[in-house]
């Protein structure tokens, strides 16, 4: 048997026990129950080796792929002891994507496009790539891995694969073709195998070194409103208004580019019945694990089923982001970036890249200015003041936000129901998640539920 084999059969007994210790792994609901390889590819031979591995992971019926690059030295490099898959002996294996002597070779290998086993490395037309940079990790991310290199690229690789084009990339290159302004340009991709289907496992952009996300502008905004609660909003130094408003501008522009490039589709009655019923269903769901959630139960359904009553022709859809919030978006010295397009990362693939209304994206931002101005009362006393600026905060910028969207394209709030409906069920999403991974956290979407069923705001 060939060292890499052993190395491989190695891995999978210890893979069981590593990867709900990831913080990309989106399995941690249940125990592994099993790891198999799929498929490796050696990406650097000899001391130090490189492998790229694909492995299924069972979690009783469940059964998802994702990738690894899997480092192995007879001198290894300081890395985090998270990192080490096997250690000691003769079979010590780490995740090496912080392994900035091995990982310049997928740079190297897009440049060239180049191909290795199973996996293709390209760059998008005219495109040309520096080669031999070391890369470094973005220790931020929660779903996914991502290598700056030489502060000039950033390459993504997602760590659970789906067959098939990634969402990402594929509105990326239809953002790009159209000259979107709010996009980083996309610079190549690797390319595998997944079920006999080529299967994006990385996507390279350009790197925005001086950027900065939304999240981290607009939580700065509410603890300057905190520290003088006397003030109001506008008041504040880190009054963060005009930002919204250029945001939703950029947001609208972006679905318009969107739509100009993949074109629009209508809805029938069936397609908002559908929407309602699948709205349901989800707070059906979360309600009888969340109590806190069942008492807001009954409204919230006769809010849903406000739908059926909706002109169909009212309503299009298109491709959208899918997963909208300040975390995806960044501000650059000329203007706001939406990043991340893959779709919520927990809904399945089809729901990804079926086509939506963009009133989900609209929602999805509301939302998160509500969290911003509420993360800093998490955990505290109540105290009503900070409580009824932190409000004030959230009114303003999401006023703000639609304003700038409906200098755009059509307003938001003019389809009031539709876009009620969407940020209600965003919110029983997070109720969900809240419950299941920060109970601290789970006052903040209630909170919300219960203003909007109030019709406050």
């Amino acid at each position: 048997m060939s060292e890499t084999r052993k190395l491989v059969d190695a891995l999978t007994g210890d893979l069981a026990r590593w990867l709900p210790e990831q913080r990309w792994f989106a399995g941690k609901d249940r125990p592994v129950t099993g790891v198999r390889p799929l498929g490796v590819t050696e990406l650097v031979e000899g001391d130090p080796q490189l492998l790229h591995v694909v492995v299924e992971v069972t979690q009783d019926d469940r059964r998802e792929p994702y990738q690894l690059l899997v480092g192995r030295r007879t001198h290894p490099p300081e890395i985090a002891s998270g990192s080490w898959i096997i250690a000691g002996g003769d079979l010590n294996a780490y995740e090496a994507s912080a392994d900035a002597d091995l990982t310049g070779v997928l740079l190297d290998l897009m440049a060239s496009e180049g191909r290795v086993g199973a996996l293709g490395f390209g760059h998008e037309p005219g495109v040309e790539l520096d080669t031999g940079l070391r890369a470094r990790p973005i220790s931020s991310e929660q779903s996914n891995t991502s290598l700056v290199y030489g502060g000039q690229y950033i390459l993504k690789l997602f760590r659970k694969l789906t067959p098939g084009q990634n969402k990402d990339l594929v509105l990326h290159r239809a953002l790009q073709e159209v000259g979107s302004k709010h996009i980083a340009q996309p610079l190549g991709s690797i390319t595998g195998d997944l079920d006999g289907e080529p299967t994006t496992v990385g996507m390279l952009q350009q790197f925005i070194p001086d950027a900065v996300d939304g999240w981290a502008m607009a939580t700065t905004s509410v603890r300057d409103l905190m520290a003088g609660p006397e003030r109001h909003a506008e008041e504040v130094g880190g009054d963060f208004a005009g930002e919204a408003e250029r945001l939703g501008r950029a947001v609208a522009e972006v679905h318009a580019d969107l739509a100009e490039a993949l074109g629009t589709e209508g809805v029938d009655a069936d397609e908002l019945d559908r929407t309602m019923k699948a709205m349901i269903a989800r707070l059906d769901t979360v309600a009888g694990r969340v109590p806190e959630l069942a008492e807001h139960a009954p409204a919230l359904r006769a809010s849903f089923e406000t739908l059926r009553a909706l002109p169909a022709d009212s309503v299009s859809m298109q491709p959208i982001h899918g997963d909208l919030h300040l975390g995806q978006v960044l501000r650059t010295v000329t203007g706001w970036l939406l990043i991340d397009f893959e779709g919520e990362p927990a809904a399945p693939v089809e729901e990804r890249h079926a086509l939506r209304s963009p009133l989900r994206d609209v929602a999805g931002m509301l939302r998160s200015f509500d969290y911003a101005a509420q993360q800093m009362l998490v955990g505290q006393p109540d105290d009503p003041e900070l409580v009824e600026r932190a409000q004030e905060w959230s009114d303003r910028n999401r006023t703000a936000f639609c304003e700038g969207y409906a200098a755009v394209a059509a307003d938001p709030r003019d389809q009031r129901e539709l876009l009620r409906a969407f940020e209600l069920d965003k919110a029983i999403y997070e109720v969900s998640y809240e419950h299941a991974n920060r109970p601290d956290w789970l006052g903040v979407p209630l909170a919300s539920i219960a203003r909007i069923m109030r019709g406050d705001g």
